[in-house]
């Protein structure tokens, strides 16, 4: 035999019987080899790693000491032979910087599998490494533009490919013999500063009225609500202020029929529910007094339809305040119920789980606490652990198989880590932590179909996530958004935008630009 082993080419012989498993699930198996001095492997800080190489044959490290993505349950290979526990894959790091996880190469030997080292487009993957046996069955495949390459080698092989893609979604499931290379996505999708507004402003909130789509902005220093509606002509977004207010902290929009309620809740003069009966360019009227006696500090502003009526929460940030439910009924709002007192609540969001209304109330030095709809009230059913001092939330749901799908809970605090909950059938649990500097809103939302996450930092560049398995949030870009206390949405024709508002600076918007990066 040579004084180097060889990959790909024949099995190193393995007169011995295989060891049965030991007591933690190993099993030796036979192990190929490639005459190359070493491997050269990438830690997510992008810093190589080469193992070392023992006399006349060299071996490599698939678990290699500091780098978390390697399997911590693959040990040394040595000898021709490996140690492993049911590896599902193994990420490795081409020199562009991008993870690539390759398919799952079996030998046969139950409960271990072995990972092809032979990977196109990545020069510093020795040349020799060959195909011994393919077998992509369970694994988690994501089927897009990256896809391509192991599409195209596919069908130059004389047997079909086996595997089903996990994602995205519009293949979820999707057999790999079914799929062609032209069919995988190779775009990349880019927010881009579009317009900047000279003018603050704080809440904003999407509506539609008579398919006209609109935002209504709070402008607390400017003392009024505004408006953002798109202008055909100009090719821009133009903002008229409505309703003059006292320091307005939200500017809830609720369209009734052809009628558009604004519910404005302001510091100073308490607030109050206006009401628009025209079109476009009518003016608000003043049609009631909102909480009398009841709200103190308002803080947020939200509503949702329940057993077919409408219902509008306020969370009361004073520290004797309570916040409330109102009720929609006989033209006007009135209170509903009373949350519990002495929480200076900061944020409402009403949301289903498992199949009944709930509400979610965030409250300074507590956790966020989960009230379930009884039909007629709310009552509280759990807390959100692990998430003390939180600003806010809002949730989003996600689909995929093997458990990866159901509702998510994006947790904000000022100070700390923001988090992504999943909600497990009576809690919510953990699911991630996302590193924040002074966040405030932590906003999930759908842009041109697709699930966005835009995490707003005070004191570093916002940052703008994709759900990836199992809802767990990968980066795709930062955003330069000074100050934002809120994101929405917007949509002109078939141009798709994304709203930013910032109470230090100008509010931006962005526009969605989509570039074909193919292969």
């Amino acid at each position: 035999m040579s004084p180097w082993c060889r990959f790909g080419a024949t099995l190193v012989p393995f007169s011995a019987p295989l060891s049965p498993p030991s007591p933690r699930g190993a099993t030796l198996v036979p192990f190929l080899a490639t005459p190359v001095p070493f491997l050269s492997l990438w830690c997510h800080s992008g810093a190589p790693f080469r193992p070392p190489v023992p006399p006349r044959c060299p071996w490599v490290s698939l678990g290699v000491p500091g780098c978390p993505w390697v399997p911590g349950d693959a040990r040394w290979c040595h000898s021709g032979a490996i140690w492993c526990h049911l590896v599902p894959f193994l990420s490795l790091w081409c020199h562009s910087g991008a993870p690539f996880r390759p398919p799952v190469v079996s030998l046969g030997v139950p409960g271990c599998p072995w990972v092809s080292l032979g990977v196109p487009g990545c020069p510093w993957v020795p040349g020799g490494a060959r195909w011994w046996r393919r077998d992509l069955r369970g694994n988690p495949l994501r089927c897009d533009c990256a896809l391509r390459w192991l599409l195209a080698w596919l069908g130059t092989r004389p047997s079909p490919p086996e595997g089903r893609c996990r994602e995205p979604l519009p293949h979820l499931g999707t057999a790999l013999a079914q799929l062609s290379p032209r069919e995988l996505q190779c775009h990349r999708d880019e927010l881009r500063p579009f317009q900047s507004l000279p003018f603050q402003s704080l809440g904003a909130a999407p509506f539609a009225l008579g398919g006209h789509p609109g935002v209504a902005l709070a402008q607390p220093l400017a003392g009024a609500c505004a408006l953002l509606e798109w202008d055909q002509l100009g090719g821009r977004f133009r903002a008229q202020s409505v309703v003059n207010a006292s320091s307005p902290v939200a500017c809830h929009p609720i369209p009734l029929g052809d009628t558009l309620l604004l519910v404005v809740a302001q510091l100073g003069g308490g607030s109050w529910v206006w009401r628009r009966s025209g079109g476009p360019g009518s003016p608000f009227v003043r049609h009631q007094a909102l909480g009398q006696g009841h709200l103190r500090r308002p803080h947020a502003v939200t509503s949702a339809h329940l057993g077919g009526h409408l219902y509008l929460a306020v969370a009361d940030s004073s520290k004797g305040g309570t916040s409330t439910v109102f009720r929609w009924a006989s033209r006007a709002f009135y209170p509903h119920q009373a949350l519990r007192p002495w929480r200076r609540d900061t944020h409402l969001e009403f949301l289903e789980l498992g199949g009944r209304a709930a509400l979610v109330v965030c409250s300074a030095a507590r956790r966020p606490q989960v009230y379930r709809w009884s039909g007629s009230a709310f009552a509280p059913h759990t807390d959100i652990p692990h998430a003390p001092d939180a600003y806010a939330a809002k949730h989003f749901r996600a689909g995929g198989g093997d458990g990866g799908g159901g509702v998510f809970l994006c947790v904000t605090r000022f100070l700390g880590d923001a988090k992504v909950m999943r909600w497990e059938g009576s809690m919510f649990r953990e699911v991630q932590a996302v590193p924040a500097r002074g966040s405030l809103v932590f906003q999930p939302l759908l842009l041109a179909g697709q699930r966005f996450v835009l995490l707003g930092n005070d004191f570093a560049p916002s940052r703008v996530f994709r759900p990836g398995a199992g809802g767990r949030l990968e980066p795709v870009q930062e955003l330069p958004a000074p100050s934002p206390r809120a994101f929405v949405p917007l949509r002109a024709g078939q141009r798709h935008f994304l709203l930013a508002t910032s109470f230090k600076g100008a509010t931006q918007i962005y526009a969605l630009v989509s570039e074909d990066v193919g292969t």
